[in-house]
C-alpha cells in the first residue's frame, strides 16, 4: 500500500512536469509564430497585449494561487509602472531600458511600502487593504493633472529605439518588431517567475497558502515570506505595466481603478489559479472573449461573467487546470489497472 501510494505521488508530479512542459514548449512555438500565423497587424497587437497580460496575471498569482493572499488591487503596480515608464521617457530620457527598470524599481519600492501593512492580515481584511491602497494612488493620479494629465492621461509615450549606440540600433514601431521585443520581455520574466515558483522559496509559499501557522511553527518568518511574494508580484506588475505603456502611446488613471484589478483576478481564475501557465491562459481567453463579443455588442464583460458563474461551478480549478488534473487522473488510472493486473 505504502509503495503503491508512492508511485501514485510520484506518477502524479511527473505528469504535471510532463504538461508544464509540453505547455510551455506549445505556448513558445505558437507565440514565436504567431505573426506568420495572423499576418494581420490588428491581430499581432491583440497577441501583444495578451502577453502583457499574460506575465499581469502570472504576477498575480504569486499572491492568489502560491501564497493564498486574495489582492483587489493589483492594477496599481499596472498604474504606477505606465505612469514611471511614460514621465521618464517622455520627460527624462527616451531609453527603452531605463524606463522599464523604472517601471519595475517603482513597483518595487511601492509594493515594500504597501506589504508593510498589508501582508499582516489575511482573507478579507488583506483584499480590502489592497484595494483601498489602489483606490488611493488612483486618486493621486487622477486628480495630481501637473504630473498625470489627470482624467486626460498622458499622450505621445514613445517607442525608444534599442541596441547598441554606434553600433545598431532596431526600431520598434513596427508591429512586428515591438511584439517580439515583448515576446523576449515577457518570456524572460515568466521564466523567471518559474523559477522562482519552483524554488525552496516558492514551496515555502504554498506551505504558507495551505498551513501558516505550522510554518510559523517551525520557525520560518510567514510575514517575511509574505512581503517578499508582495514585492515579487508588484515588481513583475510594474514591468507588465511599463510594456504596456510604450505600447499603447497613452495612458490614464482608469488603470488604477479597481475594475481593473477585477480583470486581472478574472483571469486567474479562468485560466486556473493553481496552475504556473494558467492564468496567462486566462488572460488570453478573457482578451479574446472581449475582442470577439465586442463585435456583436458592447458589454462583453456579461458575457465573461456568465462564463464565470459556469466555471465555478464545474470547473473551480480553471480551465487549464482541469486539464492538467486530467491528465494526472488519467495516468494515475492507468497505473492503477497495470497494478491490479499485475
Amino acid at each position: 500500500m505504502e509503495g503503491s501510494s508512492s508511485n501514485k505521488f510520484s506518477i502524479r508530479r511527473l505528469t504535471g512536469s510532463v504538461t508544464n512542459r509540453f505547455g510551455v514548449t506549445a505556448l513558445l512555438a505558437l507565440a514565436v509564430l504567431a505573426p506568420f500565423l495572423v499576418q494581420n497587424d490588428y491581430y499581432i497587437q491583440l497577441c501583444t497585449e495578451i502577453l502583457i497580460a499574460s506575465l499581469l496575471a502570472i504576477s498575480l498569482n504569486f499572491l492568489i494561487g502560491y501564497t493564498g493572499l486574495v489582492s483587489l488591487g493589483h492594477a496599481v503596480y499596472l498604474g504606477v509602472g505606465a505612469y514611471a515608464f511614460a514621465l521618464l521617457t517622455k520627460n527624462v530620457y527616451p531609453s527603452m531600458w531605463a524606463g522599464l527598470i523604472a517601471a519595475g524599481a517603482s513597483c518595487a519600492l511601492l509594493a515594500w511600502f504597501m506589504g508593510v501593512f498589508c501582508v499582516r492580515l489575511a482573507g478579507l481584511y488583506f483584499a480590502m487593504l489592497t484595494l483601498a491602497f489602489s483606490q488611493v494612488v488612483y486618486t493621486v493620479a487622477y486628480y495630481w493633472r501637473d504630473v498625470t494629465g489627470g482624467d486626460d492621461g498622458m499622450l505621445g509615450i514613445p517607442k525608444p529605439e534599442i541596441g547598441i549606440p554606434g553600433a545598431f540600433s532596431i526600431s520598434l514601431e513596427s508591429f512586428t518588431n515591438f511584439y517580439y521585443f515583448v515576446l523576449i520581455i515577457v518570456a524572460a520574466l515568466i521564466f523567471l517567475a518559474w523559477k522562482i515558483a519552483n524554488s525552496p522559496f516558492g514551496r515555502v509559499l504554498q506551505a504558507i497558502r495551505e498551513n501558516p501557522e505550522r510554518v510559523e511553527f517551525i520557525g520560518l518568518p510567514v510575514h517575511r515570506y509574505k512581503l517578499y511574494a508582495f514585492i515579487i508580484a508588484g515588481t513583475l506588475g510594474g514591468f507588465a505595466g511599463g510594456l504596456y505603456s510604450t505600447f499603447q502611446g497613452y495612458i490614464s488613471p482608469d488603470l488604477l481603478y479597481w475594475t481593473q484589478s477585477g480583470e486581472i483576478v478574472l483571469m486567474t481564475i479562468l485560466g486556473g489559479m493553481y496552475s504556473f501557465l494558467g492564468p496567462a491562459f486566462g488572460a488570453g481567453m478573457l482578451l479574446f472573449i472581449r475582442d470577439t463579443v465586442l463585435n456583436f455588442m458592447e458589454y462583453w464583460r456579461i458575457v465573461v461573467g456568465g462564463i464565470l458563474v459556469l466555471l465555478v461551478l464545474f470547473l473551480p480549478g480553471g480551465i487549464l487546470g482541469f486539464f492538467e488534473g486530467w491528465a494526472s487522473r488519467l495516468s494515475i488510472g492507468g497505473n492503477d489497472g497495470d497494478d491490479a493486473r499485475s
